[in-house]
């Protein structure tokens, strides 16, 4: 590797905001190293998404990490719980929903975070997003800034490094329809996606789950039709 080449590790979920992130990432010039979570979750298309995703990037390496958060429950992704349909924004906004996984980006940021220090990098990249979301607190600025200071103190890199650690947040104050429109410009292809809670069978996303209705909308802002089939 170029000593002029930085490397970060990237989550990448397989929805439509990670998609994007990852493109975000290679247009700055890191070597992507994709990092996602076979966790239980209900709507494991995603990881399918994931792969494909990748595979068109070209990431240098992509881990599946396999971390059972189905043993706890307590959300809807993750328990027998029904995903909520045909909510508007306004009831998307009144509380933190039940498709909230406890913790989830707390522990997501942590393993990305340990294989990073293994990679002799500092960068980390996540898609959350504080505008058109489910009202998930760990999507917020608050959050990413309390967890940099974390893992300053946490680590081997951030106590010795000469760097600190760096949590790349690019899409946190982007519409669903600016990250759209921001991805097309990147060239990502977003037919390789799925954002669905709760697809069906054949892997169709439902158009009816607070995610499906985000992105249908963000595509309807953008002024460009969702690729993705529903059912």
């Amino acid at each position: 590797m170029s000593e002029s080449v930085k490397r970060a590790v990237v989550l990448v979920s397989g929805g439509l905001d990670s998609a994007t992130t990852l493109a975000v990432a290679r247009s700055q010039g890191f070597e992507c190293f994709a990092l996602s979570f076979d966790y239980g979750q209900r709507h494991r298309f995603e990881l399918e998404a994931a792969g494909r995703v990748c595979a068109a990037s070209e990431v240098s390496r992509h881990v599946v990490f396999d971390l059972n958060l189905r043993a706890f429950g307590g959300s809807a992704l993750t328990d027998d719980i029904d995903v909520p349909k045909d909510r508007d924004e306004a009831e998307m906004q009144q509380s933190i929903p039940i498709t909230y996984v406890p913790a989830r980006n707390t522990i997501f940021l942590s393993i990305a975070m340990g294989w990073a220090e293994t990679l002799q990098s500092t960068d980390l990249f996540i898609g959350v997003n504080a505008i058109d979301y489910s009202g998930y607190p760990d999507c917020r600025p608050q959050f990413i800034d309390a967890f940099t200071q974390l893992a300053n103190l946490a680590t081997k890199v951030g106590v010795e490094g000469d760097d600190g650690w760096k949590i790349h947040t690019p899409l946190l104050s982007l519409t669903k329809a600016e990250i759209i429109r921001r991805g097309i410009e990147l060239g990502v292809d977003y037919s390789l996606t799925v954002s669905c809670y709760d697809p069906d069978q054949q892997g169709r996303s439902c158009g009816r789950c607070d995610s499906c209705q985000l992105r249908l909308q963000g595509f309807e802002t953008a002024g460009l039709s969702d690729p993705l089939d529903y059912a």
